[in-house]
């Protein structure tokens, strides 16, 4: 339910910022199937370029929900998307693997079965799969495998990529064969994608066919700008957060064109770029803000929003990738952001995952919930009574009080290091982030599936051209 009028002055002000860039620049739809459907609604369009009057625009945005539910292949990772629910996801994207110091190298399917088997076992994720890194070992179909890898090896709700109208239709054929046909899909959502805008407003051919098969399944979508204040937007961040809105907006309205009550989620990764190199500063605190103001808008309009996540432009597993993703993940959960993709691993400018930077993440991801948590006041936790039990220059340590919370009050890190340590502290924590990584990939356990439906899955990737070594390998 839209909320307009509980808008401040700035929201306001970039509300109507937006209206005008899209009445009066237009947005440009590059897709001839996409631009008849904007005229059959009454749409101006010249050329490939869309002006929406403002109660168009609105009158089509709010055609979708609110709040709608995700569901998993296992019920205890269904969650609800919207509101004040805040749910993460893998990165999505980088065709790169970075080690602690630096190195990178190019990203295979091997790294990503391995970052598959990482999040299934992570208690902060119910997600899985999507592009959480762009491997360079395959060629055809990418996005086809990799739902398949997901399906496979995990039992969370499934987020896939995007791509062409043909590859997007065989991850529906997959979503099938698993979820029990493609009626049942458009039933209860199973699958989430991110459909990206290309700054300045414009969305081009392949994310518009992954909207319109998605859309036609009502399977969700990420409608998601990453404008760059000073390169593709406008340096200030008031005119970069309108021109983001105003592309989002628009987005979200074709898609209910394409088919009314669809849902979409209201995602926003724009920044700022660094004026000496022209290149993109995702880990700055303008990225922070542009997420913060992207939530606050997305609200306003009664719709489920995305943005941030852990994001670094570090270059290494360094001071800077630690405050940097302690920042935009901080400002992304505290705004109640519903999705939070890049939640975990992601650093170098979006271009690469590191093994490291995950586990890192995660203790980030727990210490930022145990923040935001806050303290519970009542009689038990003021312990009056301990105090005057234990009296002046005692020790709580012993106490039972202590033995009764102390594994729930304080947060208790993985890694982090604290008292004393003997030898290099910057060993010692990299030697943490290396156990707990092994000790997540010992653990790991792949669900459990019908051998009807892997088998038809299995036959499904063959006859799409995949080769059986490769499949072997997916299944790893």
């Amino acid at each position: 339910m839209m909320a307009l009028e509980t808008m401040d002055s700035d929201l306001k002000q970039i509300h109507e910022a937006s209206m005008i860039i899209l009445e009066q620049t237009g947005m440009r739809f590059n897709h001839p199937e996409v631009v008849n459907i904007l005229r059959e609604n009454g749409v101006k369009v010249e050329g490939s370029t869309a002006f929406f009057t403002r109660i168009q625009l609105m009158e089509w945005v709010s055609k979708a929900p609110s709040q709608f539910k995700m569901y998993a292949r296992n019920s205890k990772y269904d969650f609800e998307v919207g509101g004040d629910h805040v749910e993460l996801l893998p990165g999505y994207g980088s065709p790169f693997v970075c080690s602690a110091d630096g190195k990178k190298r190019d990203a295979l399917m091997g790294d990503y079965v391995k970052f598959l088997k990482l999040f299934h076992q992570s208690e902060h994720h119910k997600a899985n799969g999507g592009v959480v890194v762009q491997p360079n070992d395959i060629a055809k179909s990418q996005i086809v495998a990799m739902l398949y890898a997901a399906i496979v090896h995990s039992d969370k709700v499934l987020v896939a990529g995007s791509g062409s109208a043909e590859d997007t239709e065989k991850l529906m054929d997959l979503l099938a064969i698993a979820f029990g046909g493609k009626e049942a899909l458009v039933e209860k959502p199973r699958c989430l994608t991110i459909v990206n805008t290309n700054s300045p407003l414009q969305l081009d051919t392949n994310m518009l066919d992954t909207m319109m098969v998605f859309n036609k399944y009502k399977q969700p979508i990420v409608i998601a700008a990453c404008a760059m204040a000073g390169t593709t937007a406008p340096v200030t961040l008031a005119s970069t957060i309108a021109i983001t809105n105003a592309e989002v907006l628009a987005g979200i309205a074709v898609a209910q064109m394409i088919n009314p009550g669809t849902p979409v989620i209201y995602g926003s990764q724009s920044t700022t770029s660094d004026m000496k190199t022209g290149s993109i500063a995702c880990g700055s605190p303008e990225g922070a803000l542009c997420y913060q103001y992207a939530a606050r808008l997305a609200k306003a309009y009664g719709l489920p929003c995305r943005g941030g996540g852990a994001i670094s432009d570090a270059k290494a597993l360094s001071v800077q990738a630690g405050y940097e993703s302690m920042l935009t993940f901080l400002a992304t959960y505290t705004a109640k952001t519903n999705v939070i993709i890049h939640s975990a691993g992601i650093m170098d400018s979006y271009n690469a995952m590191s093994y490291e930077k995950f586990i890192v993440d995660l203790e980030i991801i727990g210490m930022v919930k145990r923040y935001v948590a806050g303290l519970a006041v009542n009689e038990e936790t003021l312990a009056l009574d301990v105090i005057q039990e234990v009296g002046v220059a005692g020790e709580f340590l012993s106490s039972v009080h202590t033995m009764q919370h102390c594994r729930k009050e304080p947060f208790l890190p993985d890694i982090s290091l604290r008292g004393s340590v003997a030898g290099d502290p910057g060993e010692s924590l990299l030697n943490n982030v290396r156990k707990k990584e092994h000790k997540m990939l010992e653990s790991y356990c792949k669900p459990e599936m019908p051998a009807d439906i892997k088998d038809k899955l299995t036959e499904y990737v063959l006859g799409c051209g995949f080769n059986e070594q490769l499949i072997k390998e997916l299944q790893a």
